[in-house]
């Protein structure tokens, strides 16, 4: 029997290669996201037999509960969700950021995720689903400049745990997948478009790729329903853990 996913930020990186993964294996997949241009190539290609797209800004709840209310029946019984969508902005250190920046961060990868995720339980409870939520390792190990976007993805790893034990004994499983350094849009988005800055900062490091997380992602999802993976972290082989910084008198 066909199994249905939803992704959110299915329009590039994780969630664009998430959505091709699953429609490879067989899977309904409802992508959604805010880039409504995308969705539609996206839809031209696959048809809607087993792909509905919905665009919609993640952090508009009255736009999110419209979307799932319009679900075609055959799409409405989700079995996993993905907590894909998400964003970093800026590189300033919290003393020079931009407080529109951290609170623009605050609201897609914190207060949309956990209001998409409350809406889906009682039907994730029902089918014994599936939640898996995009973290990262900038939420374990900080870096100057993290400030805001860490905090939100330290925030999204305990979450899915506080989940865990919630949702103990209803069959779902939580997972926070914590990626390290990708080489997606993420990098153009956080510095406004800088394609040397993104360039850069990946020249040479052979980073994960898209389609890598969405491998994690298929492969955590197509678990025997009794394994629970809690949290999943990985980088490329080229990263690891940075040391401690040390303030020391000039004098």
């Amino acid at each position: 029997m066909s199994r249905t996913i939803l992704i959110t930020g299915a329009t590039s990186g994780f969630g664009a290669a998430a959505v091709e993964r699953f429609l490879a294996d067989g899977w309904r997949v409802v992508a959604s996201g805010r880039r409504a241009e995308r969705l539609q190539a996206l839809a031209d290609r696959h048809g809607d037999a087993r792909l509905h797209v919905a665009a919609f800004d993640i952090r508009d709840a009255d736009a999110m509960h419209a979307a799932l209310d319009a679900l075609p029946e055959a799409f409405a019984g989700i079995d996993v969700l993905v907590n894909n969508a998400g964003l970093a902005l800026g590189t300033a250190p919290a003393q020079r950021a931009d407080l529109a920046q951290w609170r623009q961060m605050i609201d897609t990868n914190v207060t949309a995720l956990v209001a998409l995720t409350h809406a889906l339980l009682p039907g994730l409870i029902e089918r014994r689903g599936t939640i898996i939520n995009i973290s990262s390792i900038a939420g374990v190990y900080p870096y100057p400049g993290g400030n805001v976007y860490g905090g939100t993805k330290a925030f999204v790893s305990q979450f899915s745990l506080g989940l865990r034990s919630d949702l103990h004994g209803t069959g779902v499983r939580v997972t926070a997948i914590e990626p390290g350094m990708a080489e997606t849009e993420f990098t153009l988005v956080r510095t406004g478009g800088d394609r040397a800055a993104s360039d850069t900062l990946y020249a040479g490091a052979q980073p994960i790729t898209a389609e890598d997380i969405a491998g994690v992602i298929h492969y955590v999802a197509t678990l025997p329903p009794h394994l629970n993976i809690n949290r999943l972290e990985l980088m490329p082989v080229s990263q690891s853990f940075a040391g401690f910084q040390v303030a020391r008198d000039p004098g």
